[in-house]
């Protein structure tokens, strides 16, 4: 990657460029309530910087004129799409954040089966849409995702047993590049190599503005979240989450995240779970021994995809800290996560006396991927590396929501202590795979380095083909960068 000299000492003003631009029509300032409210929006408090101005493209022609002149005058920019992620890596101090809440179009084409969606939408939205054609996506598993975050680091989804990761299921992209060119990456095109890349890639090439995604056939499912009642033991639903993990190649139809998490002021962590079936068959044979647990609360039912993930929310108004580890299938490591996530949460009572705060130690099956095992398949469709992953696993993450940033810096070390604690035992028992998630990772973790070698090397080739200057290592922030690594 070419050295960038650091833009810290713009020669003018960026306001001044943006109004010379003739943008100026879609600029939020910080006087203005609009402005509050958009920064207000983010799911994180940890997010919620504060940009010079918060710029609000209408269109892909307007997305362009603002990188274009963003990297002329050397003005730092972050771009956000839902703003759902915990860490600010879609907002920004002193700089501009390009704000793609309107770029929210959602287009089925029954033609050729596939939907384009703009980048700010929310994966609710598309949900809803589709549903007017018994259509879905494998998208985010809360409604409030936005779309561009979540296909650009990876995805797990719902559909992953049968479809792979969302950002398989994305066929083409709309980018635009640092010099205000727009192209299309797709497969099998001049800029298909442009497609792969982002497949994992996040923000280190250019602007997405447009995704086309295939779409799956859906129509009522059957699912819910589920509560468990307080005399059912970990230990005993880890060994059912590892047989339902080991049976998802035999019903990719059917899905669960679990996890233990500590939600209400006093009350002891809760072991809750999210169940559906994608075919809408009730109580799934390979759900059998996890429905048999008695509950304090049974939501599952027939209904649509779009009512299923509306029972699960992002409580917002917490700064949050997340971690990630890909790990085997095992029951003795899940059970050792929430070993030290009870550890982790009497460290919190014992500190943050009034109890309002909310931790979520979540397993979700991650099937790996057999395509990438298929000695007929050669070519490289993303850039996760998981080819390493053998066999099915689970992806575990760990996320701690408090009040006040100095609670957010005093519990930080501690989180830390449990993510390290977890990925040491994993390891001790070789049970730990290299991923590690972009969509649920610290600041800290090593996401790109664990996509592997070779993967690290065609990421920096696609970089300084369609980012020669690398504008999109040191003008444009947040996210993981090629040049971090």
């Amino acid at each position: 990657m070419a050295d960038v000299p650091s833009p810290i000492a713009p020669t003018r003003s960026v306001i001044d460029s943006l109004i010379d631009a003739s943008l100026e029509h879609l600029m939020l300032l910080p006087n203005e309530p609009d402005y509050a409210l958009r920064n207000g929006s983010y799911y994180s408090n940890s997010a919620k910087l504060r940009p010079v101005c918060i710029l609000q493209p209408q269109s892909t022609s307007e997305v362009a004129e603002a990188v274009k002149t963003l990297v002329a005058g050397r003005h730092h920019f972050a771009v956000r799409s839902g703003g759902c992620n915990f860490w600010p890596s879609n907002n920004i101090d002193d700089g501009v954040t390009i704000d793609l809440n309107l770029l929210d179009a959602i287009e089925y084409d029954k033609e050729v089966d596939t939907v384009s969606i703009g980048p700010g939408a929310r994966w609710g939205q598309v949900y809803e849409e589709l549903e007017k054609y018994d259509r879905t996506v494998g998208g985010g598993r809360e409604t409030s995702v936005g779309v561009g975050g979540l296909v650009l680091s990876g995805g797990n989804n719902f559909f992953s047993g049968g479809h792979g990761l969302t950002c398989d299921q994305a066929i083409a992209f709309e980018v635009v590049l640092a010099n205000g060119d727009i192209v299309l990456a797709k497969e099998g095109a001049e800029h298909g190599d442009l497609l792969i890349a982002l497949r994992g890639g996040g923000s280190n090439f250019g602007v997405v503005t447009r995704i086309t995604m295939r779409t799956i056939p859906c129509g009522l499912v059957w699912g819910g979240g589920r509560v468990f009642s307080t005399e059912v033991m970990f230990a005993d639903a880890a060994k059912s989450l590892v047989e339902i993990t080991d049976s998802i190649a035999e019903d990719p139809n059917t899905a669960i995240i679990c996890m233990v998490a500590n939600l209400e002021r006093g009350q002891a962590p809760v072991i809750a779970s999210l169940c559906v079936n994608l075919a809408g068959v009730e109580n799934p044979q390979i759900l059998g021994k996890w429905l048999s647990f008695p509950t304090s609360l049974d939501m599952c039912k027939t209904t649509t995809l779009l009512e299923v993930m509306a029972t699960t929310k992002q409580v917002p108004g917490y700064h949050c800290i997340w971690f990630t580890l890909t790990l085997h299938n095992s029951a003795s490591i899940m059970i050792k996560a929430v070993e030290l996530h009870s550890e982790l949460v009497a460290t919190m009572k014992a500190h943050i006396t009034d109890g309002d705060f909310m931790t979520q130690c979540c397993f979700q099956p991650l099937p790996y991927d057999r395509s990438a095992h298929n000695e007929t398949v050669h070519r490289r469709k993303n850039v996760l590396g998981r080819e390493s992953q053998d066999r099915d696993g689970i992806l575990w993450t760990g996320h701690v929501m408090v009040r006040t940033p100095e609670l957010e810096k005093w519990v930080y070390p501690h989180v830390h202590k449990w993510c390290k604690g977890l990925q040491d035992f994993a390891e001790s028992k070789g049970g730990l795979f290299p991923w590690i998630p972009a969509n649920y990772a610290n600041p800290v973790q090593e996401v790109l380095q664990s996509y592997g070698p070779s993967n690290m090397k065609f990421l920096s080739e696609v970089a300084n083909r369609y980012d020669p200057g690398g504008a999109f290592q040191h003008i444009c922030l947040g996210g993981f960068k090629i040049s971090a690594v």
